[in-house]
């Protein structure tokens, strides 16, 4: 069986609280785009991880999965799981998380179709607080740690997407420990209800502060995105990527950085 695990983007991502346990409370809208990775599991005689080399397998979400449903209580036979990325790590597109909840959704479907979609949610959110989104269709209202979804009717059809991937490793633990509260006067439910062309002021990610403090080209990509014609553009979770939506292709945008453009 083969999936293909797409990538996400945060459109609007406030800080709204602390938990005891350290944990910060978010709200953001998780929106899927159409870069993917290509994961594919064959019955074998021995479980392999086959990635490409792209990373050490002891620490591949991917494998945690599986294990996850073993120790769930799933008859798994050995596997042959082979993962093609095109999707980079820590980059703030949920690629380790996407490439997680495929499999479980894959290994639900194979051998343990009677497995409750609650039971499904908490596997996942074991895996990573935004694991349970991509269990999911369609865009979502994340609010807890990302893990309480709510679906939202956003249409981008038509939009153009522009996907910038500077490749700066960005130290999630640090910006949290350096971003603030934040005091949003109006839900993000409703201010994506208005025209994209007004989010601009409105639609904000809170992760920006510090990360642009501490990496100002990232700062110049995006005004880069908007002085090329963009109508919104953001960072996408703690970075390092950012994406922008235009009515059209941004012809003139000029950058070192690997740029995906598509159509949504």
């Amino acid at each position: 069986m083969i999936a293909f695990p797409q990538a996400k983007i945060n459109i609007g991502l406030r800080i709204t609280g602390v938990r005891p346990d350290g944990y910060h409370e978010l709200e953001t809208l998780f929106y899927r785009i159409p870069l993917c990775d290509a994961l594919e599991v064959v019955p074998a005689e021995r479980d392999t991880l086959d990635d490409g080399g792209f990373g050490d397998p002891q620490h591949n979400l991917v494998v945690r999965a599986v294990e996850i449903m073993r120790e769930g209580g799933v008859a798994i036979p050995p596997l042959e799981v082979i993962l093609r990325k095109r999707i980079p790590t820590g980059a703030g597109l949920g690629g380790g998380s996407s490439d997680a909840s495929s499999m479980l959704l894959m290994l639900r479907q194979l051998y343990a179709s009677d497995l409750s979609d609650k039971r499904l949610a908490e596997m996942a959110l074991s895996l990573g607080a935004d694991c349970p989104f991509f269990l999911t269709s369609g865009a979502q209202i994340g609010r807890g740690v990302g893990e309480l979804l709510h679906p939202f009717p956003l249409d981008l059809s038509g939009w153009v997407l522009t996907l910038v991937l500077p490749g700066i490793h960005v130290s999630t633990a640090e910006a949290y420990r350096e971003i603030g509260i934040s005091e949003p006067a109006e839900p993000l439910k409703e201010i994506l209800e208005r025209p994209v062309a007004e989010w601009r002021d409105l639609v904000v990610n809170d992760f920006e502060v510090p990360i642009f403090a501490h990496h100002p080209e990232l700062a110049e990509v995006k005004d880069q995105l908007y002085a090329s014609g963009a109508t919104y553009a953001s960072m996408t979770g703690s970075g390092s990527s950012l994406y922008a939506l235009s009515p059209a292709p941004l012809s003139r945008l000029t950058t070192q950085y690997t740029t995906y453009t598509y159509l949504l």
